[in-house]
């Protein structure tokens, strides 16, 4: 069936995509743990395929299904053990069955670089899988389901990455990684940069979880993060030679597109959080 967004142009698709989207994932976010779960199970879940996707076409061979089976499973485990459903033992289980992708590997005759793709396997895992899970701990960071950290982040992220598409758009001159990503510029991350600590400061009038100094960080973690999580993507993908990491999302390419910027930041914020 073709997709009803395709007679718009490029913008108009942004625009209905990131606002569609964004209403579903909010609404999940602040409905509570279980509609928070799921929905970014469903993320997980699409990102992590993207990726194995991906690297089929770089000529990797990577074990997609037990791979993806392996990232929900840590995603679900670290969600019900931050949830306190389960022991915190269980993250023990998370090394042994990691460890059966070298073993499955045993029985794959005809490949010829088994331990790239096993590689690749593992960078699946902790590229998309991994951050995801940290999430978890973000949300309950006072033992409690809290969605302020989770839900300020993404306003900030989406606030860095609006501000810098419009900037860039209109006074985009200087390049910042020509190398990686030829459209982007510097007048562009400025511009993202001054809309995404605009954002920080103004949550932290609402979200009394973190300080507003906390805030302020957090806002800067996820500006400089989530310009790099963006140029890393970019790389994967230029290493392929393909514009965008799927389709699924009109305006924007694919999960991995939407997302890049959130896989770079998740590990610092709560690297950050957690210390301080």
């Amino acid at each position: 069936m073709k997709n009803p967004l395709v007679r718009f142009n490029n913008l108009t698709q942004r625009l209905v995509t990131a606002l569609a989207g964004s209403a579903a994932l909010i609404a999940c976010i602040v409905y509570g743990p279980w509609s928070y779960y799921l929905i970014f199970l469903f993320i997980t879940f699409f990102t992590l395929l993207e990726f194995y996707r991906l690297s089929g076409l770089d000529g990797m061979v990577p074990q997609k299904t037990f791979g993806i089976l392996i990232g929900l499973i840590i995603f679900s485990a670290t969600f019900f053990i931050e949830f306190e459903h389960i022991s915190y033992r269980y993250y023990f289980l998370i090394f042994p069955l990691m460890s059966c992708v070298y073993l499955i590997k045993l029985y794959k005759k005809s490949e010829k670089k088994p331990f790239t793709n096993t590689a690749y396997t593992f960078l699946g895992l902790f590229y998309v899988a991994a951050p995801f899970a940290l999430l978890n701990i973000a949300v309950f960071e006072n033992g409690t389901y809290n969605y302020e950290i989770i839900l300020g982040s993404l306003l900030i992220l989406w606030a860095n990455d609006t501000g810098a598409y419009f900037a860039g758009l209109q006074f985009g001159r200087t390049k910042l990684f020509e190398r990686i990503s030829p459209k982007k510029s510097w007048e562009g991350a400025i511009g993202g940069g001054v809309l995404g600590l605009l954002f920080a400061w103004g949550i932290s009038g609402y979200f009394q979880t973190l300080e507003v100094w906390q805030w302020m960080i957090v806002g800067v973690i996820i500006i400089v993060c989530g310009d790099y999580g963006d140029l890393v993507e970019s790389h994967l993908k230029r290493s392929i030679e393909i514009k965008d990491s799927g389709t699924s999302l009109p305006g924007h390419g694919g999960f991995l597109d939407r997302f890049d910027g959130l896989l770079i930041s998740a590990p610092f914020i709560v690297a950050f959080i957690e210390i301080f």
